[in-house]
């Protein structure tokens, strides 16, 4: 299957928002002050769907005007960051995504706002979350969110 026929499912932790976005999909990180505030992060990863074939399969996100043009929709039952509309169109959270992998960025925006340290960040230490120091924290650990698939 060629990019431009490739379908994209994903949703949020809890499982009630599901979406299905069909296409060729760009994905991008954006740095501005207002997607890290909507994330809670350090820069916000997003996917640039068409709005003529997205989708939402179950559930319907609930939506925050972080501006007068720009809208952020987000689960209201579990707060998963979902997306962010605008008069130019309708990005997905690309962490959203069940697949995010096949997704990587391919440009970034805002990078007037991006933090001095994010450059730096893939020469920090690295650490798996099944090492000898985790294990008995995750040993405990049962999930609740919802698998990576339609269900």
């Amino acid at each position: 299957m060629d990019s431009a026929q490739a379908v994209y499912t994903g949703g949020c932790q809890c499982g009630a928002v599901r979406f299905r976005a069909p296409g060729l999909l760009e994905a991008s990180v954006c740095h501005c002050r207002m997607c890290q505030k909507a994330f809670g992060a350090y820069y916000a990863p997003l996917v640039s769907v068409e709005e003529a074939t997205f989708r939402w399969t179950r559930g319907a996100p609930r939506r925050y005007a972080s501006s007068n043009l720009v809208q952020r929709g987000f689960c209201a039952d579990c707060g998963t960051p979902l997306t962010y509309e605008s008069p130019q169109g309708l990005a997905i959270a690309a962490g959203a995504f069940d697949t995010p992998a096949r997704l990587p960025p391919v440009i970034q925006y805002g990078t007037e706002a991006a933090l001095p340290f994010v450059d730096a960040l893939a020469q920090l230490p690295r650490r798996r979350s099944d090492d000898e120091a985790a294990s008995a924290f995750m040993a405990d650990i049962v999930s609740n969110q919802h698998p990576d698939h339609d269900t």
